[in-house]
């Protein structure tokens, strides 16, 4: 049985095995960790019995005006089970505040956005692989 939660204190680093699928490096537990704890919102799905995330979500914000959602992903053999149609919009409930939502996807994966009421617009990204190397990084600016 799934549970779904915003409370990223439940979850820990050995429930995070097997995301970041076709990526050139996958995100150690400890980043992954670090991003959902660090997002402004972030939802995830947790399989009770396995005591495992099986899906994940986040937001990043500035609180005021804007959002973004950066990560949807949902483990490959949980795919097809509506997931990640219920992630997102549990990260989207309550987001009607904000002037703009945005997302980037590749163009295969626009019409699954769509349906959740989110238009194709014009976007750029820049990418640094290297990033994925080693643990979490502080921020720009904290000691």
């Amino acid at each position: 049985m799934l549970r779904y939660t915003d409370d990223m204190t439940e979850v820990a680093e050995d429930m995070l095995a097997g995301f970041f699928q076709g990526w050139p490096r996958a995100a150690s537990p400890a980043q992954h960790l670090a991003v959902l704890r660090g997002s402004y919102r972030a939802v995830v799905a947790v399989d009770r019995a396995a005591g495992r995330v099986v899906g994940f979500v986040t937001m990043i914000s500035d609180g005021v005006l804007t959002a973004s959602i950066p990560w949807l992903e949902v483990l490959p053999a949980w795919q097809g089970r509506g997931i990640g149609t219920e992630l997102m919009r549990r990260v989207l409930e309550g987001s009607e505040r904000f002037y703009s939502v945005d997302l980037l996807c590749d163009a295969p994966l626009q019409p699954y956005y769509d349906r959740l009421g989110m238009s194709p617009v014009p976007g750029m990204t820049l990418r640094h692989p290297a990033a994925l190397q080693g643990g979490p990084r502080e921020r720009p600016g904290k000691a």
